[in-house]
């Protein structure tokens, strides 16, 4: 049986270079808050237990993350370093047995691939530590890996680093497994003898060589890896290789992006073959979209399903909605909050729809509002529609039968219903249902007052006149 494994991530710091009121690993890396990319790759572990070290604004942490079952907090207060932040989880683990995996939550980008092997090496060399090191091309802020031969020797932090310590270029990532049997009890070996004053949980490296114990490393191929976030121009670096990462995953698997650095997918997003999006589109949450689909430039949609065959024009914003197969949105219009569009409808010009089912082969080309409604199939609805859904107090619902033809420039006043086949006469205002087959109207007879301007005094050389 293979041995138990614990997940511990330290989210403890405030990320002061940050700059923020929120805790650092609530910041959004690609539309995700970077502790959710690390809480991922941890579940892919099957750990028995993940444990969370929170400190600055805890509580924010703790309702960011209350969806995810099964997580442990434990609060270090105050923050006296990594190794500090370790033994605040001893109460939670100290009779625990198997490997401990130790994460950083600034660290989004470690792959599943490196935690297996991790794991992998740590339990084959029987090891009480194995870490998770790179070689990089500028190793400035992190610490060095020090080697006596081909064997780790310590770690050194780089305030404490001399001249020829900060020549090394393999670095510490932060990532380590450790054997639980005796952890807590070399931890609290570890000394604040450093120029933060803080206990570093790296000094657990040189602990157990001296105690002749074995330590293992594994060195990522890609350094990208291990990029931790401490400041918001890294934050955009990490996100930028999110999404370089998305969007290659995207374009090999059949979707066309026509300029893959102005648009913008995240992570959970899905996207079907033979689709095509155009620059500066923005595609976000869990947005679903079918095949041969086309996105035009200035998108954005938002936890939104889209069947296949789907057109979306220009510059729409589509948030919680749902568009069958066949449909066309846009340009510039407005769907929100369980808008859904049905198979073959279109949706045009400056048309909004809130909690509304636009039945298919349904059309609101131009100008309209479309609110709490029911609309069936085969509906005309006219430029400048308004379903008037808000008494003051509550939203009532409008309903629209099939085959129905609402006249431009019309307002139905919910709650109202206009059955099938009926019509709406121009510039009507609907205040009680209308019957199938029916024509509605509340505008009264033209009326032509002959000699109105003259009599006004108004001329053709008037006000407005060039003349």
């Amino acid at each position: 049986m293979a041995p138990d494994i614990h997940v511990v991530i330290l989210a403890a710091g405030k990320g002061t270079r940050m700059k923020s009121a929120r805790p650092k690993v609530l910041h959004r890396v690609a539309g995700i808050p970077m502790i959710e990319h690390v809480l991922d790759r941890a579940a892919a572990l099957a750990p028995k237990t993940t444990t969370i070290v929170v400190g600055y604004r805890a509580e924010l942490l703790q309702t960011a993350l209350a969806d995810r079952p099964g997580l442990r907090f434990v609060v270090q207060e105050p923050q006296l370093g990594t190794a500090h932040a370790l033994l605040m989880t001893e109460p939670l683990l100290r009779t625990a047995t198997g490997h401990l995996i130790l994460l950083s939550g600034d660290v989004p980008l470690l792959s599943i691939e490196t935690l297996d092997q991790l794991v992998a090496r740590h339990a084959a060399r029987q090891a009480a530590a194995t870490v998770v090191t790179a070689v990089v091309e500028n190793p400035q802020g992190y610490g060095r890996v020090v080697r006596d031969g081909e064997q780790i020797a310590g770690i050194v932090e780089e305030k404490d680093a001399g001249s020829e310590d900060r020549e090394i270029r393999e670095i510490n990532s932060g990532i380590y497994a450790f054997a639980l049997d005796d952890l807590f009890d070399v931890v609290r070996r570890i000394a604040a003898a450093n120029a933060q004053q803080e206990y570093y949980l790296p000094d657990l490296i040189a602990i157990h060589r001296r105690q002749g114990r074995v330590v293992e490393t594994v060195t990522v191929a890609n350094p990208n890896e291990i990029l931790g976030i401490n400041n918001r121009i890294e934050l955009a670096e990490v996100s930028r290789i999110v999404r370089q990462m998305k969007n290659a995953e995207l374009m090999a698997a059949g979707v066309t992006l026509e300029d893959p650095a102005t648009t913008y997918v995240d992570r959970d997003v899905e996207i079907g073959a033979d689709t095509i999006v155009h620059p500066n589109v923005s595609l976000e949450g869990r947005t679903r979209i079918g095949v041969d689909c086309e996105i035009h430039s200035g998108v954005r949609i938002i936890d939104t399903r889209l069947g296949d065959r789907v057109t979306v024009l220009n510059h729409c914003v589509i948030r919680g909605a749902s568009i069958e197969s066949d449909a066309s949105v846009g340009p510039f219009a407005h769907l929100r909050k369980d808008a859904s569009v049905g198979a073959r409808a279109k949706v045009g010009n400056f048309v909004e729809m809130k909690s509304t089912i636009l039945g298919p082969g349904s059309k609101a080309m131009h100008l309209s509002y479309l609110g709490d409604a029911v609309v069936g199939a085969n509906v005309n609805i006219g430029a400048g529609t308004i379903t008037c859904n808000y008494d003051g107090t509550t939203k009532q619902t409008t309903t629209i039968e099939d085959g129905a033809f609402i006249g431009s420039d019309s307002q139905l006043i919910a709650p109202v219903t206009v059955a099938r086949d009926a019509y709406v006469g121009t510039g009507t205002t609907i205040r009680e249902n209308v019957p199938a087959g029916a024509l509605a109207v509340s505008a009264g007879k033209q009326r032509n007052i002959e000699g109105w301007v003259e009599k006004k005094g108004r001329s053709k050389k008037g006000v407005g006149s060039r003349e």
